[in-house]
């Protein structure tokens, strides 16, 4: 495709700010009389939202998710919309919860069960129709949830993570609240991070970027400079920057559902079914030697694809350190100095071991975001990046 011919699809409507999230209430109004309210594992800490939404007139029940989505409880949530008849869905929490409420409320408007629409491992038939309503209210800033329009479930028996997609997934409403990201645990929002810059940096090289994506992680990669990143994690009460990593996430979620990735989600989706780990904890053991072997590769290569992305690995330089003398060479640095700084685990720790190098290379390669990968890397390249993240 051509970069100047795209399409730009995301949630209806878009509503940022801090104490947006105290909003609820009135925007579920004109959706129906019974709200799904989809939870983690403690419902319990949205008491006071449910007293206010049945305030609004409106009754409330609640589904929670554990983990992460799998099939089973996917097809669990949307039984339960089914059967208690309930209008509208929210989901409020991290990105877990925000896909386990997408998947459900579309599943509970379709025929069938989560196997027949799943790439994969299912059928990976269309969806026919409609979603129910969902509103999606992030709780962490990082997965970008809010505004894809896909969801991403485990089936533990295979080992594997796949995608429920479709354009009727993407949300009515992405109710985006910095102040609801204040109760993040200190790991979890170390992680969330990474995931927020890794979908930003790969959307930004992707080869299928378009003029819309670029804007969007111009916008967000600068808000993720000049130490936005390091002050986010050791001033977790300062909602300044909670206000520019939430926007960051937000503007990484529009770039990824619009502009692709690349091999750090390449490996992800992968390592996320073989380990376990948390999916951002594993983007940031990849984001640098990615990067690095993407730039050693471009170096090597003088052709017309390399000195694009060496332009535009210089221009993540200058926006990352707002230094205007910034070499390509500094993102790297910077990535790797915040790696450091947080006490970033390498894969191994992280529970892979070297002897399921080959398995994790043969898959990541035919992943679907690998497509968006600047160069296509060899098994041997591959490989290298997985011994430097170890």
């Amino acid at each position: 495709m051509h970069p100047e011919t795209f399409e730009f699809a995301t949630a209806g409507r878009i509503i940022f700010g801090c104490g947006k999230g105290r909003e609820l209430p009135e925007l579920l109004k004109p959706f129906g009389k019974k709200v799904l309210l989809v939870t983690g594992a403690h419902p319990e800490r949205h008491e006071k939202l449910k007293r206010l939404i049945e305030e609004a007139g409106l009754g409330v029940e609640f589904q929670s998710v554990r983990k992460e989505p799998t099939i089973e409880r996917v097809n669990e949530i949307a039984e339960y919309i089914q059967r208690r008849q309930c209008d509208v869905v929210v989901g409020i929490g991290g990105g877990s919860v925000l896909d386990a409420g997408k998947a459900a409320a579309a599943l509970a408007n379709n025929p069938g069960e989560l196997m027949d629409y799943l790439e994969g491992v299912g059928k990976g038939k269309a969806l026919p129709c409609p979603s129910l309503p969902y509103i999606a209210v992030p709780t962490t800033a990082g997965t970008g949830s809010e505004v894809t329009k896909n969801a991403v479930i485990g089936v533990p028996e295979a080992s594997v993570k796949v995608s429920f997609r479709s354009a009727y997934l993407l949300p009515k409403i992405a109710l985006v609240d910095p102040e609801l990201t204040l109760d993040s645990p200190p790991e979890v929002a170390v992680n969330c991070a990474f995931d927020a810059l890794s979908h930003l940096l790969e959307a930004y090289l992707s080869l299928k970027a378009t003029p819309m994506t670029d804007a969007v992680c111009r916008e967000g990669l600068s808000r993720l400079g000049g130490g936005v990143l390091m002050a986010y994690w050791m001033k977790p009460e300062h909602l300044a920057t909670r206000v520019h990593v939430s926007l960051a996430s937000l503007l990484g979620g529009l770039a990824l559902a619009n502009g692709g990735l690349g091999a750090v989600h390449g490996f992800a989706g992968v390592l996320g079914g073989m380990i376990g780990a948390p999916h951002g904890a594993i983007c940031a053991a990849l984001l640098a030697p990615v990067l690095k072997m993407n730039y050693s590769v471009a170096r090597e290569n003088p052709t017309k694809e390399s000195q694009r992305l060496l332009g535009r690995i210089s221009e993540v330089s200058l926006m990352l350190s707002r230094n205007v003398g910034a070499r390509p060479e500094d993102a790297i640095e910077i990535i790797e100095r915040l790696a450091r700084s947080q006490n970033v685990a390498g894969l191994g720790k992280l529970g892979l071991k070297k002897e399921q190098f080959p398995t994790v290379v043969e898959k990541a390669s035919k992943a679907s975001s690998m497509k968006g990968n600047p160069f296509v890397l060899s098994a041997e390249k591959l490989t290298q990046i997985l011994e430097e993240a170890f």
